[in-house]
């Protein structure tokens, strides 16, 4: 599983990806969770708001932080 959290570095992209990551480790899943801050990347990927998060390609999250249960029925 490929999950990218995409977010220049604020508070609530930090926030994000520490969901993302809580909830991977609960769910004891293997994936990659890569953090992307370059605005071109961002933007290649089709995300205009922040932060965001993008699981195996497909958006599931834009411009709010997610709760760890909404990841966890991303993820399972």
């Amino acid at each position: 599983m490929d999950i990218k959290v995409c977010g220049p570095g604020c508070a609530k992209c930090h926030g994000a990806e520490r969901v993302v990551k809580e909830a991977v480790a609960e769910a004891g899943i293997t994936a990659n969770v890569e953090k992307v801050t370059d605005f071109n990347e961002i933007a290649r990927l089709g995300v205009f708001s922040t932060p965001a998060i993008i699981i195996d390609g497909q958006t599931k999250c834009v411009g709010k932080v997610p709760t760890k249960k909404e990841v966890l029925d991303w993820i399972s």
